[in-house]
């Protein structure tokens, strides 16, 4: 659906409760497209699976030691 920007700020609630139905929304400025309505992923629904990254990177073991010399004078000079 397309509409222009006085019907987008007339009835931005109505066209919400479209955008939230699923129905993307165009706003239109002199019949130019300027923007998008769409309906946000809802990330909270997601769960999140602990160990889905296992194996795609590892530590090393000197992740703790200090920096190097010449690297720490960079941050503390």
């Amino acid at each position: 659906m397309e509409v222009n920007i006085h019907e987008a700020k007339t009835h931005l609630s109505k066209l919400l409760e479209r955008v939230a139905l699923g129905e993307e929304v165009i706003i239109a400025k002199a019949g130019k497209p300027v923007a998008k309505l769409v309906p946000l992923d809802d990330q909270s629904k997601r769960r999140r699976v602990l160990g889905s990254a296992k194996g795609e990177f590892t530590v090393p073991d000197d992740f703790n030691d200090p920096l190097p010399k010449e690297i720490e004078d960079l941050f503390w000079e």
